[in-house]
């Protein structure tokens, strides 16, 4: 009899594994937290774009006619390094890859150094030209290497900026030369995405950091273009540009305290007014803002019904924010977590949030996840176990 009644308890429990329980935890209200620090003024700027983000979360801290369609002269280049850096990564070449000099590369006017037709220099030398010497035959160079010709290099750069969700830029050559193009156009926003990309990239602060440099030998000298990286604390990169047409633009990057700033300037009337804008951004950004960052943790574990395992590991995902400076230090968070789930379980699936707030307002939130499998046991499985147990249990 204590056998009949073990083995109808164990389906019991078999049909009933489909039932999730939760934790009770109060739900998160929805008050959204705002920042309240004083606007940085537009009034008389001296641009014709402009924006100010935080690099890890994109977040928007200052914008002015950001979505604006304009010439990007050498700012281009952010995309053009994107997609070296990329390549690098995916191992289509290599730093040490020694490239060809073509009669096109070396055909490049304005910033240039003055390749010669069939001169040899590596990769790492003309990432290096680009982007501390912005130099345009150094960059068609390396498109030429990585995709052939210049024109299908091109034809990447748009699809990556589709990729990025950069809605108003179009590129027609890999350099910002714009004295033939038709519609060469980036805009602030979309340069401050490809800028934040980029920066996703350790190996470029090698190149954006140098002030001055020299290649073959020692026998020509490079200057970097980008004046706040020796002016300015904390100034990380990343890329300027000027012609007639786009006047004065710049993309800096700079960090202090934990806090990566991208300051985006287009259509300033002189290299100094440009660069003046660029500074007030960011000390308006690093005076009022900071950002709290959570690394993933281990989160305990939740139990599993109807799982091969009785529960699965559960981490939590890392999550980072802007915050006004004064409440840097208030951000707390609850969590709330799933007691049990039903398997099957894969790595990756929602268990829990945590939510972050400073006082009522929430900050963000971030999920808990399954940090591995767990395989739905079958009845097949199952059944054995309980025979084998009603089979041989001993009497008592």
């Amino acid at each position: 009899m204590k056998r009949i009644t073990v083995f109808l308890l164990a389906m019991a429990m078999f049909l009933v594994l489909v039932l999730p329980v939760f934790a009770t935890n109060t739900p998160p209200d929805d008050n959204a937290y705002v920042l309240t620090s004083a606007s940085f003024s537009a009034e008389g700027i001296d641009a014709t774009s402009a924006i100010l983000i935080e690099q890890g979360t994109g977040r928007v801290l200052f914008e002015y006619n950001a979505d604006a369609p304009l010439p990007p002269a050498s700012v281009t280049k952010t995309m053009t390094m994107l997609l070296v850096l990329e390549a690098i990564d995916d191992g289509r070449i290599k730093l040490d890859d020694m490239v060809s000099v073509s009669r096109n590369a070396a055909s490049m006017g304005g910033s240039q150094v003055f390749l010669e037709a069939g001169e040899q220099m590596s990769v790492d030398t003309l990432l290096k030209c680009m982007v501390v010497a912005s130099a345009n035959d150094a960059a068609v160079a390396l498109a030429e290497h990585i995709s052939g010709s210049e024109a299908s290099f091109v034809a990447r750069m748009n699809e990556r900026a589709r990729e990025l969700g950069c809605t108003a830029s179009n590129f027609e050559n890999a350099t910002g030369l714009d004295d033939t193009v038709q519609n060469h156009v980036m805009s602030a926003r979309d340069i401050a995405k490809i800028s934040a990309e980029i920066m996703k990239h350790p190996k470029i602060k090698d190149y954006t950091t140098i002030w001055m440099d020299t290649i073959r030998d020692g026998a020509f000298g490079l200057t970097n273009t980008n004046r706040l990286i020796r002016f300015y604390d904390g100034a990380t990169g990343l890329k300027t540009g000027s012609t007639a047409k786009a006047k004065f633009c710049i993309s800096a990057t700079a960090e202090r305290g934990g806090l990566s700033l991208i300051a985006v300037i287009m259509g300033s009337s002189t290299r100094d007014s440009r660069n003046e804008l660029a500074k007030n951004l960011l000390d308006f950004g690093f005076a009022n803002f900071a950002a709290v960052s959570y690394g993933g943790a281990d989160a305990g574990s939740v139990a599993v019904k109807g799982g091969v395992y009785p529960s699965v590991a559960a981490k939590r995902l890392p999550f980072s924010a802007i915050v006004d400076k004064a409440d840097a230090g208030k951000v707390e968070e609850s969590v709330e977590m799933a007691q049990s789930v039903t398997a099957p379980v894969k790595a990756g699936d929602k268990l829990g949030t945590v939510t972050y707030r400073v006082g009522d307002k929430i900050v963000g939130t971030s999920d808990i996840v399954a940090a591995e499998d767990d395989a739905k046991i079958s009845y097949f499985t199952l059944l054995p176990k309980i025979f084998r147990w009603f089979i041989i249990a001993p009497e008592s």
